[in-house]
């Protein structure tokens, strides 16, 4: 059996850790089992499901620059105490410079698996630029969710690296069909009217998603439908000034922040228009998900594009302005009347190899290959 140690900030409700949830399901746990080295104490939301399909959670403590020697002899205690770990995926870029490389010297195959397109603002972002610093010629294979991840994380160098590749992120695809049924159930436990308009985002609150930009276009909007609604996903640490300047414009009874969600796809079916003014992403999965939904996305041209997968995706910059974007939404808006048939784009989301079953088992047949590739070279 080839076990694969994925490496990740936590094993909550992210983007990432999803993205590799669903991969996990999907293997041959008789062949390929992962298991997680996360940077934090708490228990987790998928740890007792990493469990029962026969993973285990290591922990290593969170690199706060000065703590570097600690962090250093976390890991080599970690890989030296469990010698049956073959591969280390690190999905956590921002200190895979020093982990992977240690993996390395234990004989670990390292890969650095590029999931976003930019950083966070100020210091933060610098050091995290800095510590990616030649992470390319760090490790064995690279692999990024889009081109713009990978030149982002790994620089243009990335293109041209033999041992990099990109590999999109994927989703359950049929799970985000369109139910009507489950629909009205949603939108009447929500109090939403049938003549509503809903304007949809699924996110956590980070600098990354735009939020501030997508409240006030909102406050455009209702201005000039004041049957519009914004139905907010998701948690993190801008909810609450986020809720504020909903408040301070007015708006905040029209808007619905309902938090973390464990299963995402009910609200898919209540909204009637995804928007999503990113100022980066790698690739995301929720616009994946809206389009499944039939959901006439509008997303930022910052995003990759590998996501425009349907026709329901149009972009535009942001700094065509929020007068552009509300105009956009409230033609789409008028266009709508009120229909909620819609499409089944599956199709399209498995020939653009953004369907997790594919996927699953490119990545048995990707771990499988470099293994013996490696053996070979013995």
């Amino acid at each position: 059996m080839i076990r694969v140690l994925h490496v990740l900030g936590g094993l909550d409700l992210g983007g990432a850790e999803s993205r590799v949830m669903d991969l996990y399901r999907r293997m041959d746990r008789n062949k390929i089992q992962f298991d997680f080295c996360i940077h934090m104490r708490k228990n987790c939301y998928f740890e007792v499901e990493i469990a029962k399909l026969g993973g285990r959670v290591f922990r290593v403590p969170r690199y706060k620059i000065y703590n570097t020697g600690a962090y250093k002899a976390a890991w080599r205690k970690l890989l030296e105490e469990h010698p049956e770990i073959s591969i280390v995926h690190g999905h956590m870029t921002s200190t895979a410079g020093i982990y992977l490389p240690i993996a390395r010297e234990y004989g670990k195959i390292a890969i650095a698996h590029a999931r976003s397109a930019g950083v966070d603002p100020g210091l933060k972002g610098l050091l995290t630029k800095l510590l990616r610093k030649g992470l390319l010629d760090k490790t064995d294979y690279c692999l990024a969710c889009s081109e713009l991840a990978g030149e982002a994380v790994f620089g243009a160098g990335f293109h041209d690296a033999p041992h990099a590749e990109v590999l999109p992120n994927a989703i359950d695809s049929e799970s985000f069909l369109f139910d009507s049924a489950i629909r009205g159930t949603l939108r009447k436990e929500l109090l939403f009217d049938p003549e509503d308009v809903v304007i949809g985002h699924i996110g956590r609150f980070h600098y990354a998603k735009n939020h501030e930009f997508l409240i006030r276009v909102f406050a455009k909007v209702h201005g000039a439908l004041p049957q519009s609604r914004l139905l907010l996903v998701g948690d993190g640490p801008l909810r609450e000034k986020m809720e504020n300047l909903a408040s301070s414009l007015g708006i905040s009874g029209s808007c619905l922040f309902v938090g973390a969600q464990t299963d995402p796809m009910p609200f898919y079916q209540a909204m009637d228009i995804f928007v999503f003014p990113s100022r980066y992403e790698g690739l995301p999965g929720s616009v994946i998900e809206a389009q499944v939904s039939g959901l006439p996305c509008l997303i930022s041209d910052a995003i990759a594009k590998e996501v425009d997968a349907t026709p329901l995706v149009t972009r535009l910059p942001l700094s065509a302005g929020e007068d552009a974007w509300a105009a956009h939404i409230l033609k789409w808006a008028s266009e709508w009347g009120g229909v909620i048939d819609r499409e089944d784009h599956v199709e399209e989301i498995k020939k653009a190899g953004l369907d997790c079953r594919e996927q699953a088992k490119l990545i048995s047949s990707f771990y499988t290959g470099v293994l013996e590739k490696e053996k070979g070279k013995q």
